[in-house]
């Protein structure tokens, strides 16, 4: 029996304009972490949220460890949820891992997005010095996955602040912590042993769409060494640093993380080449 995308991804349709948006969120959160620039976004686009499976009230059974053992299989759920809503052309913004998601279904059909806007992207986060740095040992992901098994609790404890970076917003810190918790412990860490492990760096040159990289400054997830690779082997991105410091600025700074893709969006292919002179940092 075909399972019901829809009912599986959680999906969620808001707004009613001509032009459709797509938020994907990251790792260990789901689909409220836009709480706070979905108001803005709606009132002009076509919204669609959804949650990857083991992530908010998506379908724990539509789980399957084979299915996901890679970047691709998100991917695949992707493009059915995009297959299922009849979508051409929409703009995709992806937070961290769903950068690289967003660009893989991206790069199975150059028709399904107009736009990629990556908050915080990685294509590879272990460190392969002295050509690549990616912000990780191996050690480092061994550890991290090591806590999640042995105290899933502590790790969304020790994570979400470092993450966030802004010591001054609590509320927000004590949020993102509920977010992680929330989520399937078994299979938050296999989505983050896959994440940490993947390597999509010759993928890059295959993109086809523009591409905006929001780099937050003191970004311990995704440095801005990475941010400056994908901008020199993505073929038609725009890179920004970002004011915003952490990993979750859609979070800890909405108003600009909403100027910003306003911004780009509203770019003519011709204003978006010239915006590449300035817009870097």
């Amino acid at each position: 029996m075909k399972m019901n995308t829809i009912e599986r991804n959680n999906v969620k349709i808001k707004g009613h304009g001509e032009k459709t948006i797509i938020f994907a969120h990251g790792l260990g959160c789901d689909q409220d972490m836009w709480q706070y620039i979905v108001p803005h976004f709606e009132k002009k686009y076509r919204v669609v949220l959804f949650d990857y499976v083991g992530s908010g009230n998506s379908d724990i059974k539509a789980y399957d460890i084979d299915r996901y053992s890679n970047l691709l299989g998100y991917a695949k759920d992707l493009l059915e949820i995009c297959d299922e809503l009849e979508l051409r052309n929409a703009i995709f913004v992806g937070h961290s891992v769903s950068s690289m998601i967003g660009m893989l279904a991206s790069i199975k059909d150059n028709d399904i997005f107009s736009r990629l806007i990556m908050i915080g992207p990685s294509p590879r986060y272990l460190n392969d010095l002295p050509k690549y740095y990616g912000g990780f040992e191996e050690n480092d992901i061994l550890e991290l996955l090591d806590m999640m098994e042995m105290n899933f609790v502590g790790w969304a404890s020790y994570l979400a602040p470092i993450a966030l970076n802004n010591p001054e917003q609590h509320q927000l810190t004590n949020e993102l912590e509920k977010s992680f918790r929330s989520t399937d412990p078994f299979v938050t860490k296999q989505f983050a042993k896959v994440t940490l492990f993947s390597d999509h760096r010759e993928d890059l040159s295959k993109v086809t769409v523009p591409v905006l990289i929001m780099q937050c400054s003191e970004d311990s997830i995704a440095p801005i060494e990475v941010g400056k690779y994908l901008y020199n082997h993505l073929p038609t991105s725009t890179f920004i640093l970002m004011n915003a410091k952490g990993h979750y600025p859609h979070l800890s700074h909405p108003n600009e993380t909403i100027d910003l893709i306003d911004a780009f969006v509203s770019l003519k292919e011709e204003e978006r080449v010239e915006a590449n002179k300035w817009i870097i940092n």
